[in-house]
């Protein structure tokens, strides 16, 4: 089903929802309550080893040599490979695919994987790295974004054309400089953006099982904590030199991933020719330190702003130069790029727009997509600029955002399709609840309010690698027993996507939510899907439940009908039953319809797909953050600055997201809040970086700091229902698009309540002393006898 073939937004039957917008639990809710779920770890295998990794221990470095025979010879070793063994290049993004699953000839990274190690316990396995002996050439270390632009001698990837240039994108919409010179305000600055990384609750884990079914290949089985369970399958057989079909991937429950496991990483190739070479299953789970160093984390942005507005608050131009610093693989690099540019232009218009953005390589942990992959960032810096304008016009920040709302049915200045757009009713939500007009600036010093707005796609108009088939497709099976079963490839990593397809299933089937089960991310058993990143699996998954749904409802209700010889249009189905309009003696189970059905039509089951329609604007990269809807936030965030120890505490949020059509408001809610916490953690303390020699600051949860509930803010989520025409009943996302404008509304608060700008993430204790200080000292000199 295409975006255009939406059968619509309203309720099946058009007499309002039984299932859609009620709050119900997750259908995997208990059993991870209870530990019943199984996750990677988990899983054992009879004759199962174990396997570790050696990492490098220099940041950039020829490999000389590396011998094994030490850790080969050690007793309970089963197998040792090096980069020897895999050597063919993979990358998620198909045009830049410069990972080795184990390095080949240097690496590039304090941390990069160096060999694996096969043997019957950790112990063993952890014994045998020590004695496998590898001579290094150091070479030089790149760990200032601002030295790869300029110095490409040595080149930390010799095969890029661009030296440690990864990727640049310079485009732009409009006359910048015209309009900013017709401005009569300009705002310009420098802004920061650190690095942080996710900290999902469960590691990342793999588990491989090679087995021979009767042919020459023999059949892999890999158990992985991943969200991209169909781009696994397929770097597993690039570099394993494997048809596709004889590799199943199945993604387990997950304990959390916030984009950090929606790249192929180096333990599923790993434990895969582990498998392959002993004959028996392999595991590998990595340790919170392995986590932190293998990253694919937040970018740091270096980014320098220019926006110019007329008297009146109407803003004419905005001029964006930003450098990224990648680390030390491209991951999806190419797109992050892209991002940092092309997610700016809603909601606020720009008449003008102008985005100059360089992505390098450095010998850091590689970075990647982390909650609002690419344009968190840039909103960081957008968003406050805007409050500095409406500071300089002497303008509240919410009527500037007001009179530069784009509107809704539009399209962007770079050419992106607006459907619906709730950021109007989003603003007067956190207006309202926050009590802003009576308190904004008149609060007593040390207290502040801050808003900020922001947009986020709803999936990706451009698939990973380039096809015209669905990026999302469902099977559903029908049993005589009444139970439906939804197969599909989206990968639920805590979400509650899965819940959010029996949902959808429940409601068009008119069946019990407990009817319903969900079997996912499974290559064998589920259609493609293209994985959980970029906010897509509730739209376009959904939809393809949808019209899966749809197609076997007529099959039920065209039986049923010619079995009770009425009109098709008398025949319902709700409440877990069929029933005649007309007659309300004439009522049947769902299971009695079910079989009446397949007597008439034969074993029943339907498919179902989803594909975006032609979007984006007509040039290079114009396709890159289109999307068939885009989620909009308000965030007003309030403050305290103790002036003494500098220490910002974050006392209240109000966030107002607009997301379509909330399925399950519970659901919504907690993504909500969960964004905001993350958000609100990146601003005050989370930093993702390495010291002097590559080494991480801070590689475990007691050194990098994130919140706990004593350093979380009272969060009042309001949820605003635009009810998109293209999303499932009109649903959008929900996962990312809360974050970003949490964290200039803190930065926008923070001046209301002492007077200071904010530029540099994160906002520590002695950044804000030393803003104080510059700012007491730009005071001017009181005039003597002069009263307050």
């Amino acid at each position: 089903m295409s975006a255009r073939d939406n059968h619509g937004t309203e309720a099946p039957w058009g007499e309002g929802f039984q299932v859609v917008g009620k709050r119900h639990r997750k259908v995997d809710g208990l059993a991870k309550a209870t530990g019943q779920a199984v996750y990677a770890d988990d899983i054992a295998l009879p004759g199962m080893l174990h396997a570790k990794t050696l990492r490098s221990t220099h940041p950039h470095a020829r490999i000389v040599s590396i011998d094994t025979s030490r850790a080969l010879a050690l007793e309970g070793v089963h197998a040792v490979i090096t980069g020897e063994s895999m050597p063919i290049k993979y990358g998620v993004i198909p045009w830049t695919p410069d990972e080795n699953a184990l390095a080949v000839d240097k690496v590039r990274f304090t941390g990069d994987e160096v060999a694996a190690v096969a043997a019957i316990d950790e112990d063993t396995a952890n014994r045998a790295l020590k004695l496998i002996d590898v001579v290094y050439e150091p070479l030089h270390t790149y760990l200032d974004p601002f030295e790869s632009l300029e110095r490409h001698d040595p080149a930390i990837h010799e095969e890029n054309k661009r030296g440690n240039v990864s990727k640049h994108v310079e485009l732009e919409f409009g006359d910048v400089d015209g309009a900013l010179e017709r401005a009569d305000v300009v705002v310009e600055g420098d802004y920061f953006f650190h690095g942080t990384t996710h900290t999902p609750i469960e590691p990342h884990c793999a588990v491989a099982q090679w087995t021979q079914d009767g042919s020459a290949e023999g059949l892999l089985t890999v158990w992985s904590s991943t969200q991209i369970t169909h781009y696994v399958q397929r770097a597993l057989a690039r570099v394993l030199e494997l048809p596709e079909a004889k590799i199943r991937v199945v993604q387990p429950c997950l304990g959390g991933a916030f984009g950090g496991k929606s790249d192929p990483f180096s333990l599923e190739f790993c434990v895969a020719k582990l498998a392959m070479i002993t004959g028996r299953p392999v595991k590998m789970l990595w340790t919170r330190e392995e986590v932190f160093y293998a990253h694919r984390g937040r970018h740091p942005m270096h980014m320098h702003y220019r926006s110019g507005a007329t008297k009146d608050g109407k803003l004419l131009a905005t001029d964006a130069k930003i450098l990224i610093d990648g680390g030390s693989y491209s991951s999806f690099g190419l797109v992050t790029t892209y991002y940092s540019g092309q997610l700016l232009t809603g909601p606020t218009h720009i008449e003008n727009y102008r985005f100059d953005s360089t992505r390098v390589f450095t010998n850091k942990p590689p970075c990647g997509p982390k909650r609002g992959h690419g344009s968190v960032q840039p909103r960081f810096a957008f968003e406050i600029q805007l409050d500095e304008l409406a500071h300089e016009l002497g303008m509240d920040p919410i009527e500037l955002r007001r009179r530069n709302w784009q509107g809704e049915h539009t399209t962007t200045v770079n050419g992106q399709r607006i459907t619906s757009n709730g950021f109007m009713q989003c603003l007067d939500g956190v207006e309202e609840a926050s009590d802003w007009k009576a308190r904004y600036k008149k609060l007593p010093r040390g207290r502040g309010l801050g808003v900020a707005g922001s947009m986020y796609i709803s999936g990706t108009n451009y698939p990973v690698y380039p096809n015209e088939m669905p990026q999302a497709g469902i099977q559903l099976k029908v049993d005589r027993s009444g139970l439906v079963t939804v197969f599909t490839g989206g990968n639920d990593i805590g979400q509650g996507s899965n819940s959010v397809v029996a949902y959808l299933v429940a409601e068009e089937l008119g069946m019990d939510v407990d009817h319903i089960r969900v079997v996912a991310a499974d290559t064998d058993l589920c259609p493609v899907d293209l994985g959980a990143y970029s906010s897509r699996v509730t739209f376009m998954v959904g939809n393809a439940a949808i019209d899966a749904c749809r197609k076997l409802r007529a099959q039920i209700v065209a039986a049923v009908a010619e079995h009770w010889e009425v009109p098709e249009d008398r025949v319902r189905m709700g409440g877990g039953r069929v029933l005649d309009l007309a007659d309300a003696e004439k009522t049947i189970p769902s299971r009695e319809a079910f079989q009446i059905a397949e007597v008439r039509f034969d074993t029943l089951g339907a498919t179902g797909s989803y594909n975006t329609p032609t979007l984006g604007g007509d040039y290079r990269g114009g396709t890159i953050g289109a999307a068939p809807a885009y989620s909009f936030t308000a965030h007003v965030v309030e403050v305290t600055v103790d002036e003494e120890t500098g220490r910002i505490t974050c006392d209240k949020v109000w966030v107002a997201h607009d997301c379509g059509r909330a399925l399950n408001p519970t659901l919504v809610a907690g993504q909500i809040e969960g964004s905001v916490y993350m958000g609100i953690a990146e601003a005050l303390l989370e930093d993702h970086d390495v010291n002097r020699f590559g080494l991480h600051r801070g590689p475990s949860l007691l050194d990098y700091r994130i919140p706990t509930s004593v350093d979380t803010p009272e969060i009042y989520s309001i949820i605003v229902e635009s009810v998109d025409p293209e999303g499932p009943y009109g649903a959008k996302e929900a996962g990312e698009g809360p974050l970003h404008s949490a964290i200039p509304a803190l930065a926008n608060a923070v001046f209301d309540a002492v007077g200071i700008r904010m530029h540099h993430l994160p906002f520590t204790p002695g950044k804000v002393l030393v803003a104080l200080r510059d700012e007491r000292a730009a005071r001017p000199e009181p005039v003597t006898g002069a009263t307050r």
